[in-house]
């Protein structure tokens, strides 16, 4: 008896010591999070003109990987080089895609699964003052954003993203346009820069965009130089479309990591139907060889070839003294040589050719040949 109560009371021992064991020792309890947006890492900013806009993510975790649920403002900052503290130029409202994650939330309970963040986009468009641009024209600014929580408290500043102060200048006024066989002619009166100063150079920017879409495409760009008017030709077009067009000026700032373009306002812009009236080259060099000795008679004509790209083919004229020159063949000749077969004995024949292009522009024709049917 005594044998089986010792037994009895180490088993309950051991149960004991196993659940104390289970239980664990409970550790030191965990600080509440500071609700600190992650700082940005991906500000960017580009400059037109004197207006520098400014794009980041917005953070959509905190410091210690929790979610956020509340956002503070987000601050602007500009600051000169040698200035390390932010020098706050404005403040953001918060933004929080507090929709979107309703949204995602919905997508989640109705399909089961997890739905990715998107990406949320924060802007901002600066104006730099006009005494930044006298510290010297290759001077940078550095821009930054720090996003603060409810308590206007942050983890730190953004990438610093450097713009240059460097004076732009206003564009042409006035853009007069012409359609020429070459192509199309945009001429304007010159914007005179005044004295370069070192380290910096100028040039025009021409920007075409086909009517109906929103892609613009450089068009070419011109040095900026003496005279009083600018003549561009633009040879990169497709005929009967109608484009816009446009002129900036553009500041370039050579520093040693690298050259940095900005760009200045834009001209006016302009609508130029690029309409094709401009027939090919009139043909050279017509001759008129008779062939007939022993077979059916015949006239070869031959002619220097034109080499418009856009060139459809010839017609050929033929007329007899006195007589009004008619055309003599149904479809464009695509080479420069041509045999009329329909000639008779004892006449003599005049011809002339022409030239025609994909949009059916004729040429004038070209200086006769002649040839005598024995």
């Amino acid at each position: 008896m005594r044998l089986r109560q010792h037994y009895s009371v180490a088993v309950l021992v051991l149960v004991f010591e196993s659940a104390l064991i289970g239980c664990g020792t409970p550790g030191p309890p965990l600080p509440p999070s500071l609700e600190l947006p992650k700082a940005v890492t991906d500000l960017r900013a580009t400059r037109k003109g004197e207006r520098v806009t400014l794009t980041w993510t917005v953070p959509q975790r905190t410091t210690d990987r929790g979610k956020i649920s509340h956002l503070g403002p987000t601050r602007i900052c500009r600051n000169l080089p040698s200035v390390t503290k932010c020098n706050e130029v404005a403040q953001v409202p918060p933004i929080f895609p507090a929709a979107t994650a309703l949204g995602r939330e919905k997508k989640r309970q109705a399909t089961g699964k997890a739905q990715p963040q998107n990406r949320v986009t924060g802007t901002y468009e600066d104006t730099l003052p006009p005494e930044l641009s006298q510290k010297g024209p290759t001077v940078v600014v550095n821009y930054g954003v720090e996003v603060m929580n409810e308590d206007n408290r942050s983890a730190g500043l953004s990438n610093l993203a450097p713009i240059p102060v460097a004076r732009t200048f206003a564009p042409p006024s006035l853009l007069e346009p012409e359609v020429t066989a070459e192509g199309v002619q945009l001429r304007w009166a010159v914007v005179a820069p005044g004295s370069e100063s070192p380290g910096i150079t100028y040039f025009y920017r021409v920007y075409r965009r086909l009517e109906g879409t929103k892609t613009d495409t450089i068009a070419g760009e011109v040095p900026l130089s003496g005279g009083s008017q600018v003549v561009f030709t633009d040879h990169g077009f497709e005929w009967n479309k109608t484009y816009q067009y446009r002129v900036t000026v553009v500041t370039v700032v050579s520093r040693p990591e690298q050259s940095i373009q900005i760009e200045g306002n834009d001209s006016p812009t302009i609508q130029v139907p690029a309409k094709d009236v401009f027939p090919p080259a009139v043909p050279t060099g017509l001759q008129a060889v008779f062939s007939g000795v022993g077979q059916q008679p015949f006239i070869d004509l031959v002619w220097v070839p034109d080499t418009e790209s856009d060139l459809a083919g010839y017609n050929v004229y033929r007329h007899e003294a006195s007589q009004a020159a008619v055309k003599i063949n149904t479809e464009p000749v695509k080479t420069p040589a041509f045999r009329d077969a329909n000639v008779s004995p004892g006449k003599k024949y005049f011809y002339a050719v022409s030239a025609v292009d994909v949009r059916d522009n004729e040429s004038a024709r070209s200086e006769e040949a002649s040839e005598q049917v024995p």
